[in-house]
């Protein structure tokens, strides 16, 4: 859509989005009702340890999940507020570092050891990086913790069998995208992957590419977990908006006082904006469906470039060669659909 590109090419101009786009009006809206209950379902939730991720553990612990928070801090103190908040015991800490293909590797350890069937998987972990950092394996941290380990995190668990497909049970994969995969004009497929430096001054429009490579693999994702008329999965991708939450926490410390006010007023609260989180992982009118996007509660098409076949077997593609670089090799294949 033409009058999407260039909202989120920086901080200023992303901002400013996000505040207009709280005062649209919302079309095609959806309902979440109190009646949509998950009483005994896994829940894994990344990033669950503050903002949305902790919200939608709060939010979905309340309607009777067993949830499992993954989270590189906060252990135990967050899981046990959650218990505190709605009374569910049944929360779960596991550590793991996204930005880490070893850490990664153990969390599915872990949940296999312990035989947990995963009945939605949350992939809500985000860092907004003031500048390029290196991983352990040497990969830039904002493209592995944005979008590469969600990639590794969802092959995995699928070569595990990890996921709870007993007696036809409908698994469901939710991504946590941003309008601003909207933004990039085009795919740089030469560089994908490859460690590049970069400031703050680059970083939103980063943030926007990576979550257009997310997005683009939800879609690829669907196609491939659901061949020809079959529905195997669920994969849902949402924007929840501009959220008033610490993603901003290394933004130039004499910018902070400010984004503190402007987020204060005019950003969403993690218990509102988690919504179509809660939505996506609880509502029966999802039930049949193999992909859908949400924008705040409201139904929209992705961008296209993103739902494009040949773009989705493309990120697929590259994403495997790049992992298989650093050693990872995938046990089960699921060939693009025809």
């Amino acid at each position: 859509m033409a009058d999407e590109k260039g909202r989120y090419s920086n901080a200023f101009t992303a901002t400013l989005a996000g505040i207009a786009d709280l005062f649209r009006k919302q079309k095609n809206a959806v309902v979440l009702s109190d009646d949509d209950v998950i009483t005994g379902k896994n829940i894994l939730i990344t990033g669950a340890s503050s903002g949305l991720g902790f919200e939608a553990a709060v939010q979905l612990a309340r309607r009777g999940a067993h949830v499992y928070m993954a989270c590189r801090s906060g252990i135990p103190e967050k899981g046990e507020k959650v218990m505190q908040h709605t009374g569910n015991r049944n929360v779960v800490m596991l550590p793991v570092d996204l930005s880490d293909i070893e850490s990664i590797k153990k969390l599915v350890g872990q949940l296999k050891e312990a035989a947990v069937k995963i009945d939605v998987l949350i992939e809500n972990a985000a860092v907004v990086p003031s500048g390029s950092r290196k991983t352990k394996q040497g990969i830039e941290e904002m493209f592995m913790v944005n979008y590469l380990s969600k990639f590794l995190l969802t092959r995995w668990l699928l070569d595990n069998n990890l996921f709870n497909t007993d007696g036809g049970s409908i698994p469901r994969i939710i991504f946590v995208s941003s309008e601003s995969h909207r933004n990039p004009k085009a795919f740089d497929w030469d560089g994908f992957g490859k460690y590049k430096e970069y400031s703050m001054g680059k970083t939103v429009e980063l943030y926007g590419y990576y979550k257009l490579l997310m997005t683009t693999y939800a879609n690829e994702l669907a196609r491939r977990l659901n061949p020809t008329s079959q529905h195997r999965y669920s994969i849902f991708a949402l924007c929840p908006g501009p959220v008033n939450s610490n993603i901003a926490r290394e933004s130039p410390a004499i910018f902070k006082p400010l984004l503190k006010i402007v987020f204060g007023i005019f950003f969403r609260s993690p218990k509102v904006a988690v919504q179509p989180v809660v939505y996506f992982a609880a509502s029966s009118d999802v039930k049949d469906k193999t992909i859908d996007y949400l924008f705040l509660m409201s139904r929209k098409e992705m961008d296209a470039k993103a739902t494009d076949v040949e773009n989705g077997k493309k990120v697929w593609r590259l994403s495997e060669e790049l992992l298989n670089q650093h050693g990872v090799v995938f046990q089960k294949s699921f060939p693009p659909r025809i």
